[in-house]
């Protein structure tokens, strides 16, 4: 019995644990599922984005590199001064913290004469690295290259190398400034036409002549291939500098300097007298930038015969006279004669100056102008004034001369109509000139004498005001690379072939688009 009762006690409670359990387990369609709470999975600490490092706004320099003076500082940079004489190698490395100032005239090298046996002439070279900027304080500081020596100055098309003023510097340079420091002036041993002494053949060895501006600078020669050294990718802003009535000093002067010079990429702005005067000299260039001279983009005279392509002139609405003002000395008796070519030129003059016809020929010149844009909306203004008849009217080959100047592919678009009467010439003759019938037989010259520019509106103040339009691109172009190897041909005409052609990018300033304003103060650029 005792055995029974533990058999019947063990079945009761295995049976108490069986319904316990399904307490706990329901089956399908009963009771409440209670799923395990499951692990949250944590949140990723997010990886914070780096704060840039800011570009730290470079110091001044500690001390100056050898051949040039500690002056302190300026705009919070080391001022670091040419003055004298250069002599030997000069090298004006580029330091973020260091802006070069010119004290006073600063002549590289001493003259060696045409021949170069001029007693005490010494020559040496000038080096300036891509990002350089180079200032002067007054009228009274400029560079002169003399002739024998040379300057390598040499920017890049994102470092230019920036010649400028102090004001510049200092920010207190406005749109209308100018003339705030000397400029540059460039002496070579090519051939010129005018000779201080009577008597010597022109483009002979002892033919020299003095620059204006200053005393002491000759130049002048018998080597048409002399070399002043190089200009590439280079900025001159507020130059220009009158030092007596008639007698000023340019953007850049160039007197007698020869074919192996390099100037290409060069801009000048806002000069008080021309942008380049081209004093005789054999010198070519491409990729010119004029703008905001107070006088004439371009003067030539005393036997220039260099080629330029692609130049731009562009005068500001408060100043400026000519785009070009061309002369040969002595009325048609001085050889060699001036005889430039400029090809793919574009000039947009906006001075209310009513008097004064956009290009103005004097002396018989010989010039020619090929695949060009003239154009002014002032009223009254005329594209080319011829202020002499001209004496010998073809080819002569005792006295250099070519003939008439010759414009073939130009697009004429001036208010003032084509062509501006001169003494004992008429707009009738000029035209004649103009549109090729002056010739037997009548020259096709390609030219639009009274065109209606579409070039952004004719031109105006506006920033790309200078790219061609449909009218501009409609006329015929010429051929060039056949008359000098040093130009190309193109299929259009000016300085542009349209709006995406901004071969200015980079290295101007002042000219839009992303080009930086030329009253911003420049500063050391570094790659």
């Amino acid at each position: 019995m005792s055995q029974l009762r533990t058999l019947l006690l063990v079945g009761t409670a295995l049976a108490l644990a069986a319904c316990q359990g399904a307490v706990d387990v329901a089956s399908p369609g009963e009771g409440v599922i209670i799923p395990p709470t499951p692990t949250p999975t944590p949140t990723p600490t997010p990886t914070p984005t780096p704060t840039p490092t800011p570009t730290p706004t470079p110091g001044p320099d500690a001390d100056c590199p050898t051949g040039t003076v500690n002056a302190g500082l300026v705009a919070g940079l080391r001022n670091c001064q040419i003055s004298g004489t250069i002599t030997g190698n000069l090298l004006l490395p580029f330091r973020a913290g260091t802006y070069y100032s010119l004290s006073g005239q600063v002549n590289v090298g001493t003259d060696v004469g045409g021949d170069g046996t001029k007693p005490g002439g010494a020559t040496a070279t000038l080096n300036i690295e891509p990002g350089v900027v180079i200032f002067g304080s007054s009228g009274a500081d400029f560079i002169v290259v003399q002739r024998g020596s040379r300057i390598n100055a040499v920017g890049t098309a994102s470092r230019p190398i920036v010649f400028t003023s102090r004001q510049n510097i200092e920010g207190t340079a406005g749109g209308n400034s100018i003339g705030l420091w000397g400029g540059m002036v460039l002496l070579g041993r090519a051939p010129i036409n005018r000779c201080i002494s009577a008597g010597v053949p022109g483009g002979s060895a002892q033919c020299e002549a003095q620059v204006e501006g200053f005393t002491g600078g000759f130049f002048g020669g018998a080597l048409p291939n002399d070399s002043s050294g190089s200009l590439k990718f280079v900025q001159i802003r507020y130059p220009g500098f009158e030092v007596a009535p008639g007698n000023e000093l340019n953007g850049i002067t160039l007197g007698g300097v020869g074919a192996g010079t390099v100037f290409e990429n060069v801009q000048v702005y806002n000069s008080s007298d021309d942008g380049y005067e081209w004093f005789g000299g054999r010198v070519n260039g491409k990729y010119l930038v004029i703008q905001g001279t107070d006088d004439d983009g371009i003067d030539t005279d005393q036997g220039y015969k260099g080629v330029n392509q692609f130049v731009l002139v562009f005068s500001r609405t408060a100043g400026g006279d000519r785009g070009i003002e061309a002369d040969t000395s002595g009325n048609d008796n001085f050889v060699p004669r001036s005889n430039p070519l400029f090809a793919n030129l574009t000039i947009v003059q906006q001075n209310a100056n009513a008097t004064a016809a956009v290009i103005l020929q004097r002396g018989g010149t010989d010039f020619r102008i090929y695949n060009t844009i003239v154009t002014t909306a002032v009223a009254s203004k005329a594209c080319v004034q011829m202020a002499n008849p001209f004496t010998i009217s073809g080819p002569d080959a005792a006295l250099d001369k070519v003939g008439p100047p010759v414009y073939r592919s130009t697009f004429f678009a001036c208010a003032g109509g084509p062509s501006q009467a001169g003494t004992g010439i008429t707009t009738a003759q000029i035209n004649a000139v103009l549109d090729g019938t002056n010739t037997t037989p009548p020259t096709v010259t390609n030219n639009v004498l009274n065109g209606v520019s579409t070039m952004n509106n004719g031109g105006g103040t506006a920033a790309g005001n200078w790219f061609p339009g449909a009218t501009e691109l409609a006329v015929p172009v010429t051929a060039v690379a056949g008359i000098n190897p040093y130009l190309v041909n193109t299929t259009y005409i000016g300085a542009f072939s349209g709006s995406s052609d901004t071969w200015y990018t980079g290295w101007t300033c002042g000219l839009g688009g992303t080009t930086p304003s030329c009253e911003t103060a420049p500063k050391p650029k570094a790659n």
